[in-house]
């Protein structure tokens, strides 16, 4: 068990790790570090395993699939089932607080909820039948979003704030992203069910961290191991010191430890991406508009070299209207409707 437990966190820091290097391959400036480290990679491993490679990679991240899904709730399964079996049993015979335990579940219940409708609710697709209707939402830039502008992929007229998505191979409406996590693109009509989850995923993590880390703290000082001393391998009298001392921990509680290290560096992961998250939702941009905007930066940057004609044209946000209306337009999106085009 404890060996499943340690392959399974290495699993899923090799999974995040693959996440991070194909987000990072789709960026301009980064292009050419992963054509390079293709090309090392390429000298090393044989052309058969590369293909197989290339496809799986292009199965997990360029298609819609459910492996994510399922890993998903596989580790959010055994750190729940460690943390009931263990932690939870162990905190209750020291007389814990039964709300500060039980916080963890109802995290839990509150995310997978919003982790479901992340999943199957229509992100703002658009179709035939209400191009006309989006194209009335949002004010064109004329920059990053200039008018009668059609998709190459749909034939459709992009409305404002809209993309096509390569994977799902459909336009969405306020495009945020592709998410492999819950199977499904990130837009108008299901963002604000995917900050709920990653607040209550980034919430939960904590949670389990800190229960964790308090039982250990707590063991600790009522057994007074801080106070213990020990003897090296060349026979000198130490006292307990931190290494130690989570050494001895390691060894008496395997798998809490181990569960106690993926949420901690699960929550900083998270914690880190939720407030990338919230501070796109209090400014009203996108991660699509706030990467097209930043390389539009760049481009204007007299240390990138461009070609003498190009003249870049400075984007503005002109779609964010104050704190409060930013936060209301993410939690009560716009839908379209026949009666506005009409107006119109």
């Amino acid at each position: 068990m404890d060996f499943l437990i340690l392959f399974l966190f290495y699993l899923a820091l090799v999974v995040l790790g693959l996440v991070l290097i194909c987000v990072c391959s789709k960026t301009h400036s980064l292009k050419g570090l992963a054509r390079g480290g293709a090309q090392i990679f390429s000298c090393v491993i044989p052309e058969c395993l590369q293909r197989a490679m290339h496809r799986s990679l292009h199965y997990l991240f360029h298609t819609r699939n459910h492996t994510f899904i399922v890993l998903h709730l596989v580790l959010q399964g055994m750190v729940y089932t460690e943390y009931t079996w263990e932690v939870f049993g162990y905190c209750q015979e020291l007389e814990f607080s039964l709300y500060y335990l039980l916080l963890p579940y109802l995290l839990l219940v509150v995310n997978l909820f919003s982790f479901t409708l992340t999943c199957v609710t229509n992100p703002g697709i658009i179709t035939k039948a209400n191009e006309l209707l989006f194209l009335h939402v949002y004010e064109f830039d004329e920059v990053m979003f200039p008018k009668n502008v059609r998709c190459s992929t749909c034939a459709l007229r992009k409305p404002a704030r809209s993309k096509h998505c390569s994977v799902c191979n459909w336009c969405v409406h306020r495009f945020d992203h592709h998410c492999v996590w819950v199977n499904n693109c990130i837009g108008a009509w299901n963002i604000r069910y995917f900050l709920i989850y990653l607040l209550t995923l980034t919430a939960s993590a904590a949670t389990v961290a800190i229960v964790s880390t308090t039982f250990l703290i707590h063991l600790v000082v009522m057994s007074d191991l801080y106070q213990e001393t020990y003897v090296d391998d060349l026979g000198h009298l130490h006292v307990m010191d931190t290494v130690f001392l989570i050494q001895y921990l390691f060894l008496t509680f395997p798998r809490i430890v181990f569960m106690l290290g993926f949420v901690v560096v699960l929550s900083f992961l998270l914690g880190g991406y939720l407030c990338f998250a919230l501070y796109l939702a209090a400014t009203n941009q996108t991660t699509n508009e706030w990467y097209r905007g930043d390389w539009a930066w760049c481009l204007r940057c007299p240390l990138v070299a461009r070609p003498p004609s190009a003249e870049p044209q400075v984007h503005r946000n002109i779609h964010s209207h104050g704190l409060w209306s930013n936060l209301q337009e993410i939690f009560l999106p716009a839908f379209p409707c026949h009666g506005r085009k009409k107006q119109e």
